[in-house]
């Protein structure tokens, strides 16, 4: 879609039932609002398959993490392997394939969390669209009651007044519950000199934790 799915929503909900209405009586023609109620259906249609991807995405990262954490639990047996066998550079190796793994996990979380929270969003985004869409078809079903008693020499127009302003009500609380906590976070970038620094002591880290994982290796190896 070349429109971003929430400014969408947000465009969609942000109308206002009685323009559409005057737009119906001046022309006396309901096919603007029908026009409209199918554009919100259509909107429906793809919220509800943006959710969709932002589910598979959340679970394959679940499944990528199942798949980590049994890959890092044959790492440890092979490193505990190699250093029987007296093959220290080959357990150092699994070690730090280990912590890349384990890297790898959390970057899968943030995956999960990011797709959780999306989903969260779109959820919301469709609720607010079905409230709107049923509050316009009440908007239209209204109008079409008036101008059938306006036609037998009725009156309704004051009733179907009343009606759009409630469903317009309805409407501007659902955009309120929708929109809430779309808004993104701006992130600063560093200095080259400060991002290397930062780079170097995660190597250091990284040094550390192989050297202290192959040391507990090593105890359970010779205490063995």
């Amino acid at each position: 879609m070349s429109e971003s799915v929430f400014l969408r929503v947000r465009r969609l909900l942000s109308a206002r039932i009685e323009d559409s209405v005057d737009a119906m009586e001046r022309a006396n023609s309901d096919s603007t609002m029908r026009e409209s109620i199918r554009e919100v259906g259509r909107a429906i249609d793809d919220v509800r398959a943006d959710k969709e991807r932002a589910m598979a995405r959340r679970l394959q990262a679940a499944r990528q993490q199942e798949m980590i954490a049994k890959k890092v639990i044959e790492l440890t047996d092979k490193a505990r392997f190699a250093l029987k066998e007296g093959r220290d550079e080959l357990a150092e190796g699994a070690v730090a394939r280990q912590i890349e793994l384990e890297e790898q996990a959390r970057q899968f979380d943030q995956v999960q969390t990011a797709a959780r929270d999306e989903e969260a969003k779109l959820e919301e985004s469709l609720e607010a669209l079905r409230a709107r869409k049923r509050q316009m078809e009440e908007a239209l079903s209204a109008f079409m009651s008036a101008r059938t008693e306006a036609s037998l020499g009725g009156d309704a127009g004051h009733s179907n007044k009343r009606n759009v302003e409630r469903a317009v009500e309805r409407a501007e609380a659902a955009f309120d519950r929708a929109m809430t906590g779309n808004g993104g976070v701006r992130f600063n970038r560093g200095d080259v000199e400060a991002i290397n620094r930062v780079a170097e002591i995660d190597g250091l880290q990284k040094q550390a934790t192989v050297a202290e994982r192959l040391a507990a290796l090593r105890r359970e190896v010779h205490a063995g």
